[in-house]
Parts: C-alpha cells; structure tokens; sequence
C-alpha cells in the first residue's frame, strides 16, 4: 500500500510541472496568432527602413516588363491622332505578384516598379495594382497601393494638373490628377471598382510620414488621357 501511494504522488508530481508548460504553450500560441496581424505590418516596415543591409526582394517574383518606346511624334490638334487599340489577345496578362510595368510621377520623384498584386513581397519592391481592380487601358479602375514611408512617399506632393505615366509591356499611358484627398481607411467611396471608364487611383496610409498602418489613407485620382485601350473581344 505505501508503494502504491508513492507512485501516485510521483505522477501528480508531473503533472504539477507539464499542465502549467502546456497550458502557457496553447496561451502563447493563441496570443501570438492574434497579435501577429496587427504587428506584422510594423515589423516589415521597420526591417525595410532601419536595416543597415540592403534588402533584395528581387528573388521573389518574375519581370515580365518590356518597355515600349514613348512615342516621339507631338500630336496634332488640327489633325487629332487616332486612338490605338491593343487586341487582349497579344497581351501577356501578369500574374499575381508579376512587375509588369512602372509608375511614374516627374513632379513627385517617383519612378518606380509596378506589380500586379498588393502584397507585402510586391510592396517591398513597389507600387501594386489590387489584384481586384483592372490593368491600365482595360477601360475601368485601376487601384494602386504603395507605402507612404518608402515608394509612395512622393504623393505628399501631388497636386492637381500633374501627369502620371504607367508605362507596360503593351503601351504606355498617361492620367492627369484631377484631386488629392484624405480617407478613413473604411470608407468605401474612396474607389469605385464597378466604374465604365477608365481612371486611376493611388492611395498610401497617412501621415507620410508615420511608421505601419494608420487610420486614414491619402487617396490621389486621375483621369485618362492618352494610351491604347485594350481590345477585349479580340
């Protein structure tokens, strides 16, 4: 009887010292999946911009950018230039994470790769078209996501009349903004994805200048002006 006794105590004694590990184990895990989200964002910006090495990004996506030549004929206005159409058909469609052009604001210092995806691997290298929006001359909205404290930094000096360029693989286009604006990063009118005409739309969390995600974002629009539209039935 005294043996068995001993042998009971010995294995409460365990589990006097197992439960509690386990138990801190599952609370940290579940700590760490909550937070994880809200303190990602923070830690990668901080890696991009305080590290002493320089980062390369480039390994984790494919260029499938040709630039094409600007086009070094003014245009007319007694005789207006015939809009240029592009069949879909000839056209490589990027895929998710793809840089398939750049983004280009002279007046803002920004020059800069632009990735269809808005990821954080695409982010890191650039500018990125949400995958749920369209490519340019696609006759529909075109949504543009950047950081404000690294490629996107420029836009706190957009102003209106000021040219934008996206140059891709099939054309190069140009928008001009029409208005610069701060929004709640919920408010669902800052973009219309159903829209039938083709404009474009930059957008970085604001202040510029503030390290993460930030409750308002700086929203910069611009309409089309010149480039080929894309041929959808063709």
């Amino acid at each position: 009887m005294h043996k068995h006794h001993s042998s009971h105590r010995s294995v409460n004694g365990k589990n006097f010292i197992i439960l509690p590990f386990i138990f801190s184990i599952l609370i940290i895990g579940i700590c760490t999946a909550i937070i994880y989200p809200f303190t990602y964002g923070f830690i990668a910006m901080g890696s991009l911009i305080f590290s002493d090495s320089d980062k390369d990004f480039s390994k984790g996506y494919d260029n499938i950018f040709v630039p094409v030549p600007e086009e070094s004929e003014p245009q007319s206005p007694d005789k207006p230039q015939e809009q240029k159409t592009v069949p879909i058909s000839s056209i490589q469609y990027p895929y998710y994470g793809d840089q398939f052009g750049e983004l280009i604001i002279e007046d803002c210092q920004i020059n800069v790769k632009m990735f269809f995806g808005d990821g954080n691997n695409e982010l890191n290298n650039g500018v990125g078209v949400y995958s749920g929006s369209f490519i340019p001359g696609y006759g529909k909205t075109i949504l543009i996501a950047g950081h404000n404290n690294t490629y996107f930094n420029g836009l706190k000096y957009a102003k209106k009349g000021q040219k934008v360029k996206l140059r891709t693989s099939y054309g190069n286009y140009t928008y001009e903004i029409t208005e610069v604006t701060v929004k709640d990063h919920n408010d669902t009118s800052a973009f219309d994805l159903a829209a039938e005409y083709e404009n474009l739309i930059m957008y970085t969390c604001y202040p510029f200048d503030e390290l993460g995600l930030t409750p308002d974002r700086c929203f910069v629009y611009a309409k089309f002006v010149s480039g080929p539209i894309i041929d959808k039935k063709s």
